[in-house]
C-alpha cells in the first residue's frame, strides 16, 4: 500500500482520486484550493474534489497559498510515499518536491512539452488539433516542465467539445496513473526529460478570448465554439446586446460580407465568416435568457431575423 498526499480541485481531478482509492493506495490527506463564492448569490462553494475527499471520509487542507503555510508544514509532517496533484492550481515549493520518497508526480491534460499551463484542454480545441492525451510528470519548479515518466493519446473527434473532451482525459488520466504509481514504487517506470524546443502554452481563457471575431475563417470560429463549450462560451452581440454561441456547425462553399446572416433554416442560423466556410449557429443564449437551440429561438423572441443582420455590431 502507497502512502499518497493528493492535490487536485475541479472535476477533472475527481476520477483520479477515485481511482487511487480504488487501487487500494492509503491517502493521507487531499488539499485543494479554499471554497469560492459562485453564481450571481455569490454562495460559498466547495471545490469538486473537497466534496469527493469528505464523501470518503478523508482529511482535507486547502490553503489560500501553499508556500510557507501552516499546511504545507502539515503535508511534510505526514511522510508521503508520494504526491499526486491533478489540475491542483499552484506551484509546489521546493521542499514538498523533495519531501516523498517516490516525489511528486503530475497528471497533466495534454501530450507534453505541448500546451503547458492552466488550460490544455480548451486549447487543443481552440488549436484545432485532432489529438491531443495525458502526460504522467515529475514535478518540476518551473510549470509543467518536469520529467515525463508515462503518455497516453486521445483521439479528438471534428466536433468534441472541451466538456467532452475532458471527461474522455480525465478517464484516461485515471487510468495511466493507475497503471504508473506501481511502476514508480517498484522502480521500473522511465524518465525522460522535455524537448523545451517543442514547449507551446495554455494560458488561461482571458474575456477578450470569448468573442467571436467574424473576420476569421469558419475553420477558426467552428473551433472556437467549440474549445470554450461548456465554459466560457463564446459570444457575439446582436443590435447591441451579447449573445452565447453554445454550438455550431461549419457549412461549406459560402461567400458574404462576415458577420452577415446568410439564410435562416430551421435548425440553425447561417453566418458568414472570413473564408468560404459559414458557421451554422444551432445553440444559443440571448442576454438575460436560457441556452436554447437554434429552432426554438427562432419560433420565439427570433422569429423576426432574417438573412441580412449582421451579428457583432
Amino acid at each position: 500500500m502507497t502512502n499518497i498526499v493528493f492535490m487536485g480541485t475541479p472535476d477533472f481531478s475527481v476520477p483520479v482520486l477515485e481511482r487511487i482509492l480504488k487501487d487500494g493506495n492509503n491517502v493521507l490527506a487531499v488539499v485543494t484550493q479554499p471554497d469560492r463564492p459562485v453564481g450571481r448569490k455569490k454562495v460559498m462553494t466547495p471545490p469538486p474534489v473537497k466534496a469527493a475527499a469528505i464523501k470518503h471520509g478523508l482529511p482535507v487542507l486547502q490553503p489560500e497559498k501553499l508556500s510557507k503555510s501552516d499546511e504545507l508544514a502539515e503535508i511534510i509532517g505526514l511522510k508521503p510515499d508520494l504526491v499526486v496533484t491533478a489540475a491542483y492550481g499552484q506551484l509546489l515549493p521546493n521542499e514538498l518536491l523533495e519531501a516523498p520518497k517516490y516525489g511528486c508526480i503530475n497528471v497533466h491534460a495534454s501530450l507534453l512539452p505541448e500546451l503547458r499551463g492552466g488550460a490544455p484542454i480548451h486549447y487543443s480545441i481552440l488549436q484545432g488539433k485532432q489529438e491531443t492525451g495525458i502526460t504522467i510528470m515529475y514535478m518540476a519548479e518551473k510549470l509543467d516542465a518536469g520529467d515525463i515518466i508515462a503518455q497516453a493519446a486521445v483521439t479528438i473527434d471534428e466536433n468534441d467539445n472541451t466538456g467532452i473532451l475532458h471527461d474522455k482525459l480525465s478517464v484516461v488520466g485515471a487510468d495511466l496513473l493507475s497503471e504508473t504509481i506501481p511502476a514508480i514504487i517498484n522502480g521500473t517506470s522511465s524518465r525522460t526529460s522535455q524537448d523545451e524546443s517543442k514547449a507551446t502554452f495554455a494560458s488561461n481563457i482571458r474575456r477578450s478570448d470569448e468573442k467571436i471575431d467574424w473576420n476569421r475563417s469558419g475553420e477558426e470560429l467552428h473551433n472556437q465554439v467549440r474549445g470554450l463549450c461548456p465554459w466560457p462560451v463564446a459570444y457575439t452581440t446582436l443590435a447591441g446586446s451579447a449573445v452565447k454561441v453554445w454550438k455550431s456547425e461549419k457549412v461549406s462553399n459560402t461567400s458574404g460580407t462576415p458577420g452577415t446572416i446568410l439564410s435562416i433554416e430551421e435548425d440553425g442560423i447561417v453566418t458568414a465568416t472570413g473564408s468560404s466556410t459559414a458557421i451554422k449557429i444551432t445553440e444559443l443564449q440571448p442576454a438575460g435568457k436560457k441556452r436554447m437551440s437554434a429552432r426554438d429561438y427562432l419560433r420565439g423572441s427570433g422569429s423576426s431575423l432574417q438573412a441580412g443582420t449582421v451579428f457583432g455590431e
